[in-house]
């Protein structure tokens, strides 16, 4: 079993999130990468974590 630890300048409540800590609101990457799909994103929903693993179980 993979041993996470939570980073705690990362909140992320995505639980479908391989890195999500699942019991808290919080990442386990010590950096993550956003991006986006548009090509003037004006608002958060134009913005994308790059770093998301779709959770395998």
């Amino acid at each position: 079993m993979e041993c996470k630890s939570k980073n705690s300048s990362i909140r992320c409540t995505v639980k479908q999130c391989q890195h999500n800590m699942q019991d808290e609101n919080y990442c386990s990457l010590n950096t993550i990468d956003i991006g986006t799909h548009e090509a003037n994103p004006t608002m958060p929903e134009c913005t994308d974590c790059n770093s998301f693993v779709k959770k395998s179980c």
